[in-house]
């Protein structure tokens, strides 16, 4: 199974003539390909899995999905501790 996460560009730059972008993920940044994507640009919302931006999406989109995330983890934190009573 793979994962997508969306994060936000917040800066475009080049390595070795392949585009890429430093990337938001609600505070921390990290360095991803653009190459699939080329026309992300800063403020763009991309999903990203394993250093590649792999699609776009909109802002609404990207907030729907980290908040089902957020849910997820919310969950598993109270089954977890469920388990221990």
């Amino acid at each position: 199974m793979c994962l997508g996460v969306p994060g936000r560009v917040t800066r475009r730059f080049e390595v070795n003539d392949l585009p890429m972008g430093k990337v938001d993920f609600d505070g921390a940044t990290v360095d991803v390909c653009l190459a699939y994507v080329p026309e992300a640009g800063v403020g763009s919302y991309v999903i990203v899995h394993a250093g590649f931006a792999i699609s776009m999406l909109d802002e609404n989109e990207a907030r729907q999905v980290l908040d089902d995330l957020a849910e997820i983890e919310r969950l598993a934190g109270a089954d977890e501790r469920k388990g221990d009573e």
